[in-house]
């Protein structure tokens, strides 16, 4: 072992020594600027590389600069080989999320024998502060649903009294979070398959997958990379390793997970729930696992009614892994219910937007891979469908095969959507799928240049309008990556409500004409 490598290895605390300690952070994102704020402030010597010289990166920059950083570096040619830190090579890379291993930068630090951790590593080895309060983690992860996961565990454990916050891969930075000056009783960690790919000591309290499915087969190189790092989730976890039961992949991966004697396995269902699980019995989601009683009996969580209008199976899945680790926690059945009571759900994610002429237009722009989609599709019928953006990689004919049934008409946005299309005319040939964007025929052009995501989404509404009659649901739920036509999953779904708003008001308008 280097004595670089050995010098690591005590760094398990904020009071460690860290002074000097060469660093290079990949990126100045949110968890980028995080982790080089940090390391600053640990008093490391730090080099921060960013491939975008934008006005943005370069009012950070200054930031880290002022604050102490040895250097930072934007540009292109920058990002893709490792800086020397004090004209010597880093001791250590500390990367973002953006950067997979086979990244040129990622790549050479493996050549030259580097450590690389990602922020969520920093983070679990910062988090003991002499002098402050030490929260558990409870930790999350899966294809769909993290969010949503996360924000109900957040308000179940506010419910009970705790001071708890969501951080990670949603919203708050984990070393934000974990820098806090009153500090935390509990931090609910979302995180991605990417967080977990560089993240290797953490040990949660109680931790959760809540499915897998194929999503950023680009990023990991292969789906069996991507179910690898997924299973990150569960090591070391030492009171409860949450799995859905309904998946056998998730309780394959507790299975196979090297965990702190005494672990618990604890499954989650929407159907009735054996010992050592959490489920529905009618419309109550109830405990058997965290109960002394549980062998004859269940205690009363929530009942369906508490999640609010509508409940899909998947929200009812969301909802039980959240109860499971939060009763892990040891928190009371009333604050789970309160703190679902109290759950304000996420934008972009099964989203009413209106409801016209026996119509409802749902927003579900978070549904950015096939898994999402299918969850989406699963909870309306009959439904007109806006699809389509960026694939990553994944296969459509499971989602079109099983889904045919109840399409009335599907709306291709997405600048290629030729594997969704290709899908569709393999397994449902019996529906209409229709371009947002019509084709260039004949050498004629359509009659304004579409330039804009808004352009595109305002297309697809007057399509999927014209497609809809009573009883349907419009429902924009792309299985697809957005940043082909969009800023984000959030411009999407902006331009979606921003576009059906506009289509309500013309109708009201056209109303009103005599």
């Amino acid at each position: 072992m280097s004595s670089s490598n050995s010098r690591l290895d005590e760094l398990t605390t904020w009071d460690a020594p860290w002074r000097g300690l060469r660093v290079a952070v990949t990126g100045i994102g949110l968890s980028g600027f995080s982790a080089a704020d940090t390391l600053i402030e640990l008093g490391a010597r730090v080099v921060v590389v960013d491939a975008r010289d934008n006005e943005e990166n370069q009012a950070k920059a200054d930031t880290l600069r002022i604050v102490g950083a040895a250097d930072v570096l934007l540009g292109a040619a920058h990002a893709e080989a490792l800086p020397l830190v004090d004209g010597e090579p880093a001791e250590l890379v500390v990367t973002s999320p953006g950067f997979s291993p086979f990244h040129p930068l990622m790549v050479a630090a493996s050549d030259a024998g580097i450590p690389v951790w990602g922020d969520v590593e920093l983070a679990w080895r910062v988090r003991i502060r002499e002098g402050r309060r030490t929260a558990e983690w409870l930790t999350i992860t899966g294809t769909n649903g993290k969010t949503t996961t996360v924000s109900m565990t957040e308000s179940m454990l506010r419910a009970a009294g705790l001071r708890a916050i969501a951080a990670g891969n949603v919203g708050t930075p984990i070393l934000d979070a974990i820098r806090d000056p009153q500090g935390y009783d509990v931090i609910a960690v979302e995180l991605s398959s990417f967080q977990l790919h560089w993240s290797a000591s953490v040990s949660p309290l109680a931790s959760v997958c809540l499915n897998v499915a194929e999503d950023h087969v680009d990023w990991h190189g292969s789906y069996e990379a991507y179910l690898a790092d997924k299973a990150k989730i569960y090591e070391n976890t030492r009171i409860a390793c949450i799995y859905n039961a309904e998946q056998a992949e998730t309780e394959h991966m507790v299975e196979e997970a090297d965990v702190i004697e005494g672990c618990r396995a604890v499954g989650f269902t929407t159907g009735m729930p054996a010992v050592s699980m959490v489920g529905m019995v009618e419309n109550l989601l109830v405990d058997r696992a965290f109960i002394e009683e549980r062998k004859d009996s269940a205690a009363e969580l929530a009942s369906l009614a508490d999640l609010g209008e509508y409940a899909p199976r998947h929200l009812v899945a969301n909802a039980l892994a959240a109860a499971a680790l939060v009763r892990a926690y040891g928190v009371e059945p009333v604050a789970v219910r309160d703190g679902l009571r109290a759950y304000t759900p996420g934008e972009h994610r099964i989203q009413p937007v209106a409801r016209l002429g026996g119509v409802l237009w749902v927003n579900d722009s978070k549904a950015t891979n096939p898994h999402a989609a299918a969850a989406s599709l699963s909870a309306f019928d009959p439904v007109v469908w806006i699809a389509g953006g960026l694939p990553k990689g994944v296969e459509y004919d499971s989602l079109a095969r099983d889904h045919a049934a109840r399409l009335r008409a599907v709306i291709l946005i997405g600048a290629d959507s030729s594997a969704l299309r290709d899908a569709l005319a393999r397994h449902a040939p019996q529906v209409p799928v229709i371009d947002a964007v019509p084709p260039h025929t004949g050498g004629r052009h359509v009659s304004r240049p579409i330039v804009t995501g808004e352009d595109v989404m305002a297309l697809a509404v007057t399509a999927a309008a014209a497609e809809a009659r009573p009883g349907d649901t419009v429902l924009m739920a792309p299985a697809a990556a957005s940043m082909d036509q969009f800023a984000s999953y959030a411009h999407r779904g902006d331009a979606f409500i921003e576009a059906v708003r506009g289509y309500v008001e013309g109708q009201a308008q056209t109303s009103k004409e005599p």
